[in-house]
Parts: structure tokens; C-alpha cells; sequence
């Protein structure tokens, strides 16, 4: 599935997180903010490539080890690998940016920094690098890993 970077994300209508801990309890809600796409390659279309800071790779894998967020039952494989090795995602990251902006990157965008060279834009770099990982990673149930989720956020408690 391929999005140009930083174009409007549409994929879903909603956003939903998953708690990490139980894997059952999740909230859903409807994005106020404007998401906009970072990461989503695919074979037949260029990407930008380059080096990325080693301390924003480690930040952004310790993000995706506490934030569960669209996961589906299916997955999705890195078609830029040969079909025998492609590693599999089946969620998806955010990252608040300035104010109202939020940066949507699939699971694998890691996959794709550390074998592809895939290099995000300098504006996600950038947010990635300011998440406050200790409270993110301190968040527990009904809390999420993501600032901006409406008091009004549906909650499946059990």
C-alpha cells in the first residue's frame, strides 16, 4: 500500500489503540487532528533514502514497543523484499507533530529505515525525536501512548 509522504491520510476514518499489556482493551475514536502519511512504500514507486540519527531509530522502535495503534488481524508484507524473507506489520504509529498534525507511519517504517534506507522527512524525524517516551511508556489502561485522544473516545473496558 503506497501513500506519498506527507500527503492527507485517509485509509480509516477512525483511530484505534490497542492496550498493549491485555492485547483486548482498545479505544476508538474519530481524529480531530489532520494525519498525514510518512513511510507507506511499495516496490514500483521511489522513496527518499540516507542516513537517519541512530538515536531516532532507537526512539522511534521504543514508540513502537509501547503504542499498539489500527492493529488488524490481517498483515501486511514488505513487498520491497523478496517474498521469502518479508518481514510482516499489521499496525500502524502516530506521532503528534505541531499542533493539529499528526504523522501516520506503518508498523514496518523501522523495516524500512534499517534495510531499505528509507530516510522519513526531516518533520518526522524531528517529532519522533520530541515524544516524551517516559510517559508514553509509563502510560497504563484507560491511558494511551498518545496525546491527543478525546475524552469522548469509545472504550471497550472488558
Amino acid at each position: 500500500m503506497f501513500y506519498e509522504d506527507l500527503s492527507k491520510y485517509d485509509y480509516r476514518d477512525t483511530d484505534s489503540f490497542t492496550d498493549s499489556e491485555s492485547g483486548f482493551y482498545a479505544l476508538w475514536y474519530r481524529p480531530t487532528y489532520t494525519r498525514l502519511n510518512v513511510g507507506w512504500l511499495q516496490a514500483d514507486k521511489p522513496y527518499s533514502t540516507g542516513p537517519v540519527p541512530t538515536h531516532f531509530l532507537e526512539k522511534l522502535q521504543a514508540v513502537q514497543q509501547v503504542q499498539w495503534m489500527n492493529v488488524c488481524l490481517g498483515v501486511h508484507d514488505c513487498d520491497l523484499c523478496p517474498e521469502e524473507v518479508a518481514p510482516e506489520g499489521n499496525g500502524e504509529v502516530r506521532i503528534p507533530g505541531e499542533a493539529g498534525i499528526t504523522y501516520a507511519a506503518p508498523f514496518l517504517i523501522t523495516h524500512y529505515i534499517t534495510v531499505h534506507g528509507y530516510r522519513p522527512p526531516q518533520v518526522f524525524i524531528d517529532a519522533v525525536l520530541a515524544v516524551d517516551l517516559d510517559a508514553w511508556a509509563a502510560a497504563r489502561w484507560p491511558d494511551v501512548p498518545f496525546p491527543w485522544v478525546p475524552e469522548d473516545a469509545e472504550r471497550m473496558l472488558e
